[in-house]
C-alpha cells in the first residue's frame, strides 16, 4: 500500500513537471498567440518612445505574446520593411500564431490602445 502511494505520488509529480516544462506538449500556453512586430528605428524619436512600451507590453502578457522589433534603418534589416510593406515608421504589425497578419497600425501607438487590442483577441494580464 505504501509503495502504490508513493508511486502514484511519483507519477503525478513526474506528469506535472512535463506539462510545465518547455519540451512538454500538454502545455498550449508556451507558444505565443500573437506575435507583435514593431517596424522602426533607434533614431526615430516615435519609435524610441515606443521602446518601454514594448517592454512593458512584453512583461504583462508573458508567453502570450512574442514581441519582435526590426530597426528598418539598418542595413541588415531594411528587408522587413519591404516583407511587411511599410510606409511610415513606426509601424506596428500584429500577427496571429499561423503567421497572418491581423492588425497593423502607424505611428506612436498608446499601450492602452494596444491593450484593448489584445484583450479583445483573448490575452490575459498577467501582472
Amino acid at each position: 500500500m505504501k509503495k502504490t502511494f508513493v508511486l502514484i505520488l511519483a507519477l503525478l509529480a513526474f506528469s506535472l513537471n512535463y506539462a510545465q516544462s518547455p519540451g512538454g506538449k500538454s502545455s498550449p500556453e508556451l507558444k505565443p498567440r500573437i506575435t507583435f512586430v514593431e517596424l522602426g528605428s533607434v533614431r526615430c524619436i516615435p519609435c524610441k518612445q515606443m521602446q518601454p512600451v514594448m517592454k512593458s507590453v512584453e512583461k504583462k502578457y508573458g508567453r502570450q505574446i512574442k514581441v519582435v522589433f526590426y530597426d528598418v534603418w539598418k542595413e541588415d534589416q531594411k528587408k522587413y520593411s519591404r516583407q511587411y510593406g511599410i510606409k511610415l515608421i513606426p509601424t506596428q504589425v500584429f500577427l496571429d500564431e499561423t503567421g497572418k497578419e491581423i492588425f497593423r497600425h502607424e505611428g506612436f501607438f498608446a499601450e492602452k490602445e494596444i491593450d484593448k487590442f489584445l484583450q479583445s483577441k483573448g490575452l490575459k494580464i498577467l501582472n
